[in-house]
């Protein structure tokens, strides 16, 4: 699957990857390759995608999430007292 992340200060991923892990408002989902399409509003919570072996966790505020024929496509507001600009790439590797 594609994956696609931006917020308002720009682009915080592009990547293949094999699964994510949102935080929708009713609570958390995973997609996986084949979903089916869907929009969503995301609220304060984590987002979690696995590329191959690596996993990457990103702390939001809140977004929306589209998916189709395994592109996903996430605007985010980045959660945190700095945004992304004032101190770098947001993500953490588990």
């Amino acid at each position: 699957m594609q994956l696609v992340i931006v917020a308002p200060s720009g682009l915080l991923c592009r990547t293949t990857i094999e699964k994510i892990t949102l935080p929708g408002e009713e609570g958390l989902f995973t997609v996986l390759p084949g979903h089916a399409s869907l929009i969503a509003h995301l609220k304060a919570g984590t987002i979690d995608y696995a590329e191959g072996e690596k996993e990457t966790r990103i702390d939001i505020e809140s977004g929306f999430v589209r998916v189709h024929q395994d592109q996903i496509d996430v605007c985010v507001e980045i959660s945190g007292p700095k945004n992304e600009k004032e101190t770098g790439w947001n993500g953490s590797e588990k």
